[in-house]
């Protein structure tokens, strides 16, 4: 029986086997496996059962506690940390390690009580001049928390890399060596490597490393795709042709007749649309597979469907599967033809798409 509606394939084989591929690359460094975000919209849970990492990280402390409940060992890294006394005993309850990136943060860890101290990452702008303390704060609050009775010492560093994707931009050796001058900082853990730190800078390949999108099979650098990297897609986003129509010349398809047929075609329509986390600007010539042959959008993307040009797709037919991204068409192509980037379009995907998991270990 034909899916009509959309469905996210995610394959645990493919996230396993990214897993191996970093570890051959970082084999000295400890792994944060990140599944913010519902691990990047492939199932928070059902990744990190899947990952065989001594760490799982996350953004907020809401997201933390919604992986508790399936995952009741590992350390959970919260990345933002978290802004009052009464968070930081939950995080410290919970198991959890704590980005400190504020002087009012690592104030508020200083004057509480806490039953056992927790671990801390004190987080240091680099560069990045987003989150961080500033170098001379981070060498401040790192002799002051390292003496602190809450906390597990010593704190380890991190840092955000701003421009690690750009392998010509020398600003992340920069990051690099700022953090590591820290005084104190070699009696400290480090974390510097996001996904484009780990493929693209020895430098980068710190104590603890924190992939994220190569986790799921999609490259971090402009221009490329995952398996340009040894890389496999985790996400296979798929749907089906709902209908089938035979268009004239002249015929206007689709809201606002933004594509109008140059001659007679065969235009098939496919169950997804921009309610379900498909680009609404995906242009005309948006690769669509149908039986493993790329065919093009064609009108506007409306909320429940799509329409494409089936001429020259003889075996098309009401049923037929298509692959919007993942296994043989990239989501990397996609984002790029829509102008925008992969990681929005795996972590957009709405929430009355179907997830179907494969080679998935059991939650506990």
């Amino acid at each position: 029986m034909p899916n009509f509606y959309p469905i996210a394939t995610i394959n645990h084989a493919a996230l396993r086997h990214n897993l191996a591929v970093i570890k051959k690359i970082v084999p000295h460094s400890q792994i944060w496996g990140v599944v913010k975000a519902d691990a990047y919209g492939h199932g928070a849970a059902e990744v990190a059962a899947s990952l065989a990492v001594p760490g799982l990280a996350v953004a907020r402390l809401g997201e933390a506690k919604k992986l508790r409940c399936t995952e009741k060992l590992k350390p959970i890294l919260i990345l933002g940390g978290v802004y009052s006394t009464a968070d930081i005993i939950e995080a410290a309850a919970l198991n959890c390690e704590l980005a400190i990136h504020t002087p009012a943060q690592a104030e508020m860890l200083w004057q509480i009580e806490l039953a056992t101290p927790i671990k801390i990452w004190l987080k240091v702008n680099t560069g990045m001049n987003r989150l961080g303390l500033t170098l001379d704060q981070a060498a401040s609050w790192l002799v002051k928390l390292t003496n602190c009775a809450n906390v597990q010492s010593p704190p380890g560093l991190m840092t955000h890399l701003a421009n690690a994707d750009v392998l010509t931009d020398n600003i992340t050796n920069v990051q690099c060596q700022r953090l590591r001058a820290i005084p104190g900082a070699a009696n400290c853990a480090l974390s510097i490597g996001n996904s484009a730190g780990i493929l693209g800078w020895e430098n980068a390949r710190s104590d603890w490393v924190r992939p994220g999108i190569m986790l799921y099979g999609i490259s971090p650098f402009s221009g490329t795709i995952g398996e340009q990297y040894g890389l496999q897609p985790v996400m296979t986003l798929r749907s089906s042709l709902i209908a089938i129509h035979h268009c004239q010349a002249g015929d206007a398809i689709g809201y606002g007749g933004s594509y109008v047929c140059p001659q007679a075609m065969t235009v098939g329509v496919i169950g997804i649309g921009y309610g379900d986390g498909y680009p609404r600007h995906a242009p005309v010539g948006t690769p669509v597979l149908l039986h493993g042959q790329r065919v093009p959008l064609i009108g506007r993307v409306s909320m429940d469907m799509i329409t494409v040009d089936l001429s020259g797709v003889s075996t098309a037919q009401i049923g037929t599967e298509a692959v919007l991204w993942g296994e043989g068409l990239p989501a990397e192509e996609i984002a790029a033809a829509a102008g925008t980037i992969a990681y929005q379009l795996v972590t957009g995907i709405a929430g009355r798409v179907q997830r179907e998991f494969i080679a998935a270990c059991r939650l506990s």
